[in-house]
């Protein structure tokens, strides 16, 4: 499947997310540990926020651990928010537009998991997006999908009760054509202000996800880590696997839980569908 990160906090270089750290996700590109797949090499993409409230996407077919563009690129822009997304495709094309992160207005998503049998409740599920929506879909990926659907069900007003609409109306489709454990996933969404991030499977067996504890208590204990010194106190970051392998500096993300970041804040709560 995928790995992904969601970085917030002072604004750092991107390849101090994507390539410095022991276990970066471009070393995941090619060695994952933890995920449905070692190698997720069916494209990369970065979403990142600037002086504006629309955020900048970079997306590529490319393996992530062979595009030269992505490397200066890295080198060069720094953001206080950054979305990054390494795919291994699930049984859709490979193609930009099918790479993560999608992009709507000021919001941001991406996706690592599958929603089983999507061909099967595709029609289904696009009928149900909101008309206005729908002629901004540009791929053929379950998790594009998904994005619209939580779009209509309101995520720019409630964005955990609108995730838990949009994946009960999956089940909920799922069940009518006979399809069991349909959703796969770990989600994270943001506005530019705050991450919400999903950890949930039908199954209660989801993918991994994790999230950094607090910087400040890093430092203390590890003050000779240069890394930990060039973040703010509010940094954060939710992560498919940890970056690295310092004791205590990640938390497992509970199976059907949501976790909010804002500033240098995480609220955790427990996830469940709603059915339509």
């Amino acid at each position: 499947m995928c790995r992904w990160l969601a970085y917030s906090g002072a604004p750092v270089n991107l390849e101090e997310l994507l390539f410095k750290p022991k276990n970066s996700l471009v070393i995941q590109s090619k060695h994952s540990t933890m995920g449905a797949t070692t190698t997720n090499g069916d494209g990369f993409g970065v979403g990142w926020y600037g002086a504006g409230e629309t955020p900048g996407i970079f997306r590529s077919t490319e393996p992530a651990w062979n595009d030269r563009n992505l490397r200066e690129l890295s080198a060069m822009a720094n953001s206080r928010r950054v979305f990054a997304h390494i795919r291994a495709s699930t049984g859709s094309a490979v193609q930009q537009t099918n790479c993560h992160p999608f992009r709507h207005a000021n919001w941001l998503w991406m996706h690592n998991g599958v929603l089983a049998q999507f061909a099967t409740m595709k029609r289904d599920l696009a009928m149900a997006v909101d008309p206005t929506l729908f002629s901004e879909i540009e791929g053929s990926t379950d998790s594009e999908m998904l994005f619209f659907l939580a779009l209509t069900f309101g995520l720019a007003a409630d964005p955990a009760a609108a995730v838990a609409r949009a994946v009960g109306l999956v089940e909920a489709t799922a069940a009518k054509h006979g399809i069991p454990d349909p959703v796969q996933m770990t989600v994270a969404t943001t506005d530019g202000d705050a991450t919400w991030a999903f950890r949930y499977s039908s199954a209660r067996q989801s993918r991994s996800l994790f999230h950094s504890t607090d910087m400040s208590t890093l430092r203390h204990q590890y003050p000779d880590n240069p890394l930990l010194h060039d973040l703010s106190d509010d940094a954060r970051l939710v992560v498919s696997e940890p970056l690295g392998d310092l004791a205590g500096a990640w938390r497992e993300v509970p199976e059907s839980s949501c976790v909010t970041v804002h500033g240098g804040h995480e609220e955790l709560r427990p996830f469940e569908p709603v059915a339509p």
